[in-house]
């Protein structure tokens, strides 16, 4: 039977961190928009900050649907599933919030990653703060065994250095603009803050 839990602690936080891949889900508030559901992946691209807080880096890719629906309503929901180990599902609905590469808070958030797991192609950093944390039975999942992380990602916006990474977001389609034409990732993007402009 699944429970509710005040915040994101203990064997929960555990549970979380130890999940090689995760669901992020979004929604517009239209009735007849389009519903997101993302996979997400890359060691260390996922931090705990708080018992009630989460965030996750986010990268380049083919769209930017969940940043348009934050950015329109904020509503979003996580899910682990346990693929080994006893069955379990965990979700997180919350309030989210893309931080931009020119926010002031940008840096010191990107600081509670592991050192390196930023790399190229890095857009923004997702706030997360969490308004229901819940589990429930993961009878239905399948086991599966986790071998490694795909590394195409990385090398792909490696080879790119960041004014070749900036053109890469302005022309891709659905990128400035959802599916439903909702305001997505703003362009042109911004620089990434260096040592020199990181706030003192």
């Amino acid at each position: 039977m699944g429970k509710q839990y005040e915040c994101i602690d203990g064997r929960l936080r555990q549970f979380i961190e130890r999940q090689p891949v995760y669901f992020v889900a979004t929604a517009p508030l239209a009735g007849d928009g389009h519903v997101n559901l993302s996979p997400k992946g890359r060691s260390g691209t996922l931090a705990i900050i708080d018992e009630l807080t989460l965030a996750y880096l986010d990268f380049g890719g083919s769209q930017a649907e969940t940043i348009a629906h934050l950015r329109e309503n904020g509503r979003i929901t996580l899910m682990w599933c346990a693929f080994d180990g006893p069955p379990t599902v965990v979700r997180v609905h919350g309030h989210g919030e893309p931080v931009f590469r020119d926010d002031p808070r940008f840096a010191d958030l990107l600081a509670r990653f592991e050192p390196g797991v930023d790399g190229s192609g890095l857009r923004a950093i997702v706030l997360v703060r969490a308004e229901r944390v819940s589990d429930s039975c993961g009878y239905a999942v399948p086991f599966m065994d986790y071998r490694a992380d795909r590394d195409l990602h990385a090398q792909y916006f490696d080879r790119k250095d960041e004014d070749e990474f900036g053109a890469y977001c302005e022309r891709k389609p659905l990128v400035a603009t959802s599916i439903d034409g909702l305001p997505a990732l703003p362009l042109p993007l911004p620089a990434r803050p260096t040592a020199s402009t990181q706030p003192a």
